[in-house]
């Protein structure tokens, strides 16, 4: 039996779905109940079944799937602290992130990381927050990157940035004629926000109580981009990471306006499985997101860095 055999089974069941542990394991579904039917006829029992659209294990399913996690988990530590001593920067390495934070924030350190280590494959992952999460403890990536990170049992957290929030509005908007803005005058107005439940909605939310502001929400959406395209055709206004909507201000689609009596920040954080062992891969790869090894900061020259990351 292959690890891999064991990883697929498992992500069918944590995801409750063929075409979701086939996607995550870039093979077809017919790969994936191929492997399943193996597993099968090798222990004689029935694993899964499925139930109104979904895929539940059976009791035997359950033993396997308790097993096949410990199994994984011990495999992915051996391999990582095996890597850890050869300290060669090479595999790949898993990451779940959010949109607002991965499409904007990771950029630079992703490039200045590729271009140092091009025998390295990163395997991004968007996801909400929650899911983020959820992968972190399963052993399915090897860290997170979220905005408002949290310790959690199990969880350890690495902030290593916050980015700032503006109001984000469109040219024609009343609020562009004030300049800076109090976070007071927000209230009473249209406003298109994250759905309940992600980080950022929350931390804007106990704001709003705490300063008795009343928005209106005309939307709740989990896509950042749909946030901004509503922005744009003046359907209410939002309270963006500044970096998030960068490229409409330069166009001219979109205003950014400060607020006057708070700079609001948004933390973001990596977080991982408390006592996860790293490979160096994944290593550098925090290093490079936390600014610590960043070469924009210390830059030197191609054959001596070659040397260096041997060593």
């Amino acid at each position: 039996m292959h690890i891999e055999t064991l990883k697929i089974f498992c992500d069918v069941v944590e995801n409750q779905s063929f075409s979701l542990a086939a996607s995550q394991n870039f093979i077809t579904q017919s790969a994936v109940s191929q492997q399943i039917r193996g597993l099968e006829e090798r222990y004689g029992k029935r694993l899964l079944e499925r139930r109104r659209g979904s895929v539940k294990p059976t009791a035997a399913g359950d033993i396997l799937h308790r097993s096949s996690r410990a199994i994984l988990h011990a495999f992915n530590e051996m391999e990582a602290q095996l890597q850890g001593l050869s300290n060669i920067v090479t595999g790949s390495v898993r990451v779940g992130t959010v949109h607002s934070v991965g499409l904007y924030e990771l950029s630079d350190p992703l490039k200045a990381y590729f271009s140092d280590f091009p025998h390295v494959n990163v395997y991004l992952e968007y996801d909400r927050a929650s899911s983020v999460y959820d992968q972190v403890l399963r052993g399915n990536i090897d860290f997170g990157i979220v905005a408002y990170p949290t310790a959690r049992a199990q969880v350890t957290v690495n902030e290593i940035r916050s980015d700032r929030l503006l109001i984000a509005c469109a040219p024609d908007h009343p609020l562009t004629e004030r300049g800076k803005v109090a976070v007071g005058a927000l209230d009473g107005e249209k406003f298109i926000g994250f759905e309940k439940g992600i980080p950022t909605r929350m931390a804007l939310d106990r704001l709003f109580r705490a300063k008795n502001i009343g928005v209106q929400y005309v939307a709740e959406l989990d896509n950042i981009e749909m946030i901004k395209r509503l922005v744009e055709v003046g359907a209410g206004i939002a309270l963006l990471p500044e970096k998030s909507f960068a490229f409409e201000v330069q166009t001219g689609t979109m205003v950014k306006i400060e607020l006057a009596d708070k700079d609001l920040r948004r933390p973001i954080g990596i977080i991982y499985r408390t006592g996860k062992h790293f490979s160096p891969a994944a290593e550098k790869l925090m290093s490079y997101l936390r600014g610590t090894d960043h070469p924009l900061k210390r830059r030197t020259p191609r054959g001596d860095k070659q040397k260096a990351t041997g060593a």
